[in-house]
This record gives structure tokens, sequence and C-alpha cells, in this order.
């Protein structure tokens, strides 16, 4: 059997196999593309579309808002240490998983930090191209007026004893007047017998300045978490603060912070009130809390500033330059004097309790190194409103109306001598032992305010003095704030023009013919939902030099407001018969 002749290519071409002919584009080697393959220039291509995509901005801004919901419900190292030391110890489960997930520190996390920058770059590479686009449609003249103006929707027609230059003169007056752009003509060129105008175009602007406002807002807060700095203390009633990074209990700089920036301000904490509610729903609880403060804004060399006073509320910081000093929470310090065997006084002063509750039932530790002939600590619980119910000490409400301090005692070691670390609100009891009664039992130490118990085995006594409070402070300096804040309004004027600018053309054209001047009036509503009509009628009513608003879209005047509109025949008006 012979073999079928092969086809014969053309001039130029030289033989090959299927394989060959399918091996991609000339000057290319490697397998074939199959259909849909990308080449990498045209993924990344892709990528990059998807990304700039404004529905890929607002998927991001909503992953935004959504990462930000664990720093609003999980406490933060930032914000409160305290508060996340004992939600930690009570989730012993759950707190390895929430730091491995970073949910302890939200806004300095990589996770976060990745949709902030991918939104930040969304919005860039969307309003780049419509900045483009925004500006050329600016310089561009108005469309010119369709053929057949009353095939529009919202159409007009009337006819006129004026001659259709004096028509198209006032309707040029009337629509600049109206705030209209209009399109520039040649008198002897086409087009010369219509008027087009536009407006609206402030509405796209509307559009270009929320999304600019957005990329305002981002910088505002990363010039905030870079370059700021947010820090906590606890400041007991009359004592003072000094700005300095000593002094504080915890401190979260930014990246790019520098010490010298700090605000050189000290203040006193003069008092501190709660309002509690005594009955009803609500009742034990506290509101309306108020710390007056003394301040001076410069305390560093001999020209101090002058004091200044200020009521500290929450939701109400006290601002100095760009640092704000905020009340965020408070609890009691009860005053102890310790005094050991010899009867000197070890230990004395008020001592942080930290609530446990939202009825400030709280735990504490009072520790006194120098006692002699052993040292002593004390550790254990303040109730504000003590009471006994059935054999069992309850704590009623958060207001310090009767005060009692239940704590167990321990002599020995307490951990101070070796020089390490020791946080003031733990004890460490490895080389202590705990004080016992000489029945054998645990001693325990129960005492009002006024009180004072001496202490088994000749340790000393302790003596109750009374109770103070404490106030829990957050001092944070954020430089991009104002900045943020000035994006904040400028999203609330771009999203105002956005919704109430209507972009709107109106085109007006006169031709004569021998029945005097027929005047044809369109308009169109680029937007949507607007009362073009409405518009129709106004222009029209201008145009004819009167307060007849009858001409609607989609009809001409009546025939009582013009005998002469009877004369336009139905496809010279758009219209039917009944309405002409």
């Amino acid at each position: 059997m012979s073999t079928p002749p092969r086809p014969s290519l053309p001039d130029g071409h030289a033989g090959g196999t299927a394989e060959d002919l399918s091996a991609g584009p000339a000057g290319t080697s490697g397998a074939p593309r199959r259909p849909g393959e990308l080449t990498p220039r045209e993924l990344l291509r892709w990528l990059w579309r998807q990304l700039t995509s404004m529905r890929t901005a607002l998927v991001l801004l909503l992953l935004l808002a959504l990462a930000a919901v664990p720093g609003s419900v999980v406490p933060q190292e930032g914000v409160d240490s305290l508060k996340t030391s004992n939600w930690k110890e009570e989730h012993p489960d759950l707190t390895p998983i929430y730091e491995r997930l970073g949910l302890f520190d939200v806004y300095d996390s990589p996770w976060f930090a990745a949709i902030y920058l991918l939104l930040f770059v969304s919005l860039v590479g969307c309003i780049i191209p419509r900045l483009g686009v925004y500006w050329r449609a600016l310089r561009a003249q108005p469309p010119a007026a369709p053929r057949n103006l009353t095939r529009l929707p919202d159409s007009t027609a009337y006819r006129t004893d004026a001659s259709a230059d004096e028509v198209l003169a006032r309707a040029r007056e009337v629509l600049r007047g109206r705030r209209y752009r209009l399109r520039r003509t040649d008198p002897a060129g086409p087009g010369a017998d219509a008027v087009s105008a536009e407006r609206g175009h402030l509405r796209e602007a509307g559009n270009l300045v929320f999304h600019l406002s957005l990329l305002v807002v981002l910088v505002g807060f990363a010039m905030g978490g870079l370059l700021g700095y947010r820090g906590g203390v606890i400041v007991i009633v009359g004592d003072s603060f000094s700005n300095g990074l000593t002094s504080y209990d915890d401190f979260a700089p930014g990246d790019l912070f520098d010490e010298t920036d700090m605000e050189p301000f000290c203040f006193t904490v003069e008092d501190f009130s709660a309002e509690w509610v005594m009955s009803g729903p609500g009742q034990g609880t506290a509101r309306g809390f108020r710390a007056p403060i003394s301040y001076r804004e410069d305390c560093a060399g001999t020209d101090a500033s002058e004091a200044k006073s200020y009521d500290l509320r929450v939701n109400h910081p006290l601002s100095i330059g760009d640092t704000d000093v905020f009340l965020i929470g408070h609890g009691y310090a009860p005053v102890v004097t310790i005094r050991d065997g010899e009867g000197n006084v070890a230990a004395g002063g008020p001592r942080v309790f930290l609530p446990q509750s939202q009825d400030f039932f709280s735990f504490g530790v009072i520790k006194a190194p120098d006692a002699k002939p052993g040292q002593i600590a004390l550790e254990g619980l303040f109730y504000p409103t003590f009471a006994n119910i059935d054999g069992d000490p309850v704590n009623i409400m958060g207001d310090d109306k009767n005060p009692l301090l239940s704590m167990s005692v321990y002599t020995g070691d307490i951990g101070l001598d070796n020089g390490s670390a020791q946080s003031v609100y733990a004890l460490d009891k490895t080389g202590t032992e705990q004080v016992m009664k000489a029945d054998g039992k645990p001693f325990r130490l129960d005492i009002a305010p006024g009180q004072t118990v001496r202490l088994p085995d000749g340790l000393g006594s302790v003596t109750f003095e009374r109770v103070v409070p404490w106030t829990r402070l957050q001092i944070s300096q954020t430089p991009g704030m104002k900045l943020a804040l000035g994006g904040v309004v400028l999203a609330l004027v771009g999203l105002l023009g956005s919704l109430f600018i209507r972009p709107r053309r109106v085109w007006v054209r006169a031709r004569a013919d021998g029945a005097g001047t027929l005047v044809e009036v369109a308009g169109l509503d680029r937007s949507g939902g607007g009362d073009v009509a409405a518009e129709l009628a106004e222009v029209v009513a201008a145009l004819r030099g009167t307060d007849d608003t009858t001409a609607r879209g989609g009809s001409g005047p009546s025939r009582a407001a013009d005998p002469d509109a009877a004369q336009a025949t139905p496809e010279a008006t758009g219209t039917n018969e009944e309405d002409a």
C-alpha cells in the first residue's frame, strides 16, 4: 500500500510534524502552551489587576475591620498588661493558641500588617488610574447633541416665535446660570443648531476624595504606630507621675520611636471618685468615674510650667501636646503597716490589689524583706464590702463600704535577696513556710481598717490603716492622630459629594421651519434616580421666560399653555397625540 503524499507547504516554510507546528510561537522552545495557560508576566499582570480592583479593596477593608475585632475582645498587652496577665491565668488552655495567633497584640501582628499593607497598595493602584481618567474627563468637552433628542427618556419640545439664534443664546445663558459647562461649537460647523451642557463632575471628585481619605487615615495610623508609643501605669491617689521610660509599668514603643520626643510633663492624682448604683438594674456597679489631677506641661529644669487642674474621666483624656492621658481603670490599695518582732516598721504604705471580678474583689501581696527575726509576706484577698453569709465570706459590691483583708502569712526567704526580678503582685513561696496557729492550723489574718493583729511566734504585728484608691492610666503619643482625623473628615465630605451630586447632561436644539422655531430639550441623568423631568421643566420655563413647568419629560407643553404646540407632529415631539 502506497503512502499518501505529504501536503505541500507555502514557500519559505520547512516541513515538520504536527508537534513541530504546535510547538509555540516562533523563536521559543519547550512544551506547547495549553489553552488558558498564562506566562509569568501575564500572571503577574492578572494578579495586579485583581489586587487593584475596587472589589478587592472593599474585601480588604472588610477584612481589616474583622481583624480589629479580636483587639477589642481579647485583652491587649500594650493596653493593659495586668488584665492580659489575669486573662492568661484564667484561660491556660487558650493562652498558647492565642499567643501563636498574636491575639494579645493584634495591631502589631504580621497578619494584621499584611492586610493593612495590601489594602494600602490596592487603594493606590485603584486611585491612580482613576485620577488620570477623571483629569481627561474634566478637560473633555460635553458630548454633542444626539440626532434625535426626543427619543431620550426625558425630553420635551415646544414652538416659539423667537429665532433659533435667540433661543440658543438664551439657552447658553440659562444653562450657564445653572452651573452647566457648555460645549464649544463652531457657528458654521456641525452641531451649531444645538447647545450641549454638562454638570456634576464633582460627583466623581467626591468618590476620589473618599478613597484618598482612606489612604490618609491609613497613613495617619501608620505614623502613630511607628513614631508613637503606648504605656500603662498605676498611680495611687496622692502619688505623682513624671513622663519617663522608667516611670511606666508597661511600655510599647513604635519601631521608629525616639525617646527625645516624649513630652516632659508630670502630674499628681489628687483624688478619685465613682458613682455607684445602689438600687434597681445594675445594682452594685460603678459609673461616672472621675479623677481630678494637677499637672505641669514642662517639669524639666528650673523653668517649670505653672500647675493646671483637670478632671480626668473615661473617654475624656487629658491632652498635652501630642500625648493623651486616659483613665482606663481603678481599684483599691489597702494601707498596711507591718512591724517585726523587734517593734520596727518593716513595711508600710499602700499596696495595690488587683481586681478579680466586676465587684472589685481583689488579690494582692505585701512583702516585708527587712523584718526581724524573719522575713514576712502576706498573700490574700481584699473585700471592698464584706459580708458573712451562712459562714461564707462574700463581697457584696465594689464600693468600699465594709472593707476587709483576709490574708495568709508566710515567713522565711521570700526571694528578694538573690537579685532576681520578682513581680510585686506575686509571691515566691519556694523558700518560705506558712505561719501556723498553736493548734496546727494555718494562721489566717482577717482584719478591718483601724485594727491591729499580732502574728504568732513573735514575728510582729500587722495594722490595717485605711484604704486608698488607685487609678490605671494609659498614656499614648500618636503623631498621626490629627492626620487620621482629617482623613475621616475628608471621607465624610467625599461621601456626601458622591451621594448628593447628580451628573447630568442637557441638550437644547432650535430649528426654524415654516411654522416658527421648533425647540427640543432633552436631559440625561448619568447616576440614575434623579428627577430629570423636573430639571427639564425648569430649564424650559427659563427659556420661555415664564414659570410654566407643565413641560415634562416625554410630553410637550399643554395646549392651553401653547396653542402652537398642536402643530407639532408626534414624530417631531416624540409624544402621542393626546399628550401633544
